[in-house]
């Protein structure tokens, strides 16, 4: 994501603009200085540190490998780098980059993630009963998405919480649980053990505007000169 996708600078909603017309689509093409390795049943099938990172848009970002460093893995050709393969996610049972275990695609390099204290105000309904209405509040900035605003527990009814079975991954946040209020499912998320880049909202709650009646203090994404 980040570069290809949302509001990223060649994703198809981008958020500025160019000096200059950009066609489309683009296939951005970098080499990745960092160590990579594969394993399938318990043995290490990829290690290198020549792998490529592919952006394309409306695609996840991927990796490519000189051909010959891929064992015998399923293989297809990346056009945009010849002499260069591509290996499917699922080709194998665990990817790892430079120790840390991956899961459903590469890290992006260009992807940030920033948690800042804020006095944007934050107040969130559920059926009539308020479960949120503070100023004090996290406001999350993350590569290419519309900014957030979490709040932490202490701000939260929470007794009108509870936790359902929905749990979600991200490459920069880690895995959230999911909240239901009342009858509506899946009205909040938060991150209990968040990535290193996103401590700061531990714990902390986000809503879901399409669930719950939410007013939020954020910045305009149109906002242009």
């Amino acid at each position: 994501m980040s570069l290809v996708a949302g509001r990223g600078p060649l994703g198809p909603d981008r958020a500025g603009w160019f000096s200059a017309p950009v066609g489309t689509p683009i296939v951005y093409v970098e080499p990745h200085l960092r160590r990579v390795q594969a394993v399938r049943a318990g043995q290490t099938v990829i290690d290198t540190e020549n792998a490529l990172l592919v952006h394309r848009a409306g695609v996840p970002l991927s990796y490519a490998f000189p051909e010959g460093e891929t064992a015998d893995l399923p293989t297809e050709p990346e056009p945009e780098a010849p002499g260069y393969v591509r290996v499917p996610w699922d080709a194998v049972d665990t990817w790892v980059e430079e120790g840390r275990t991956l899961v459903h695609y590469p890290p992006n390099p260009y992807h940030r993630v920033d948690c800042l204290p804020t006095k944007r105000r934050l107040r969130v309904l559920v059926a009539g009963e308020v479960l949120v209405d503070t100023d004090d509040t996290v406001i999350v900035f993350e590569t290419a998405l519309a900014p957030r605003l979490y709040v932490a527990p202490e701000h939260v009814h929470t007794a009108l919480l509870r936790r359902t079975n929905t749990s979600s991954y991200c490459n920069y946040k880690g895995y959230a649980t999911y909240w239901a209020a009342g009858d509506v499912d899946d009205v909040a998320w938060s991150y209990d053990e968040p990535l290193p880049e996103t401590r700061p909202i531990a714990g902390y709650f986000s809503f879901d505007a399409e669930r719950a009646e939410v007013s939020a203090e954020l910045p305009s994404p149109d906002r242009r000169p």
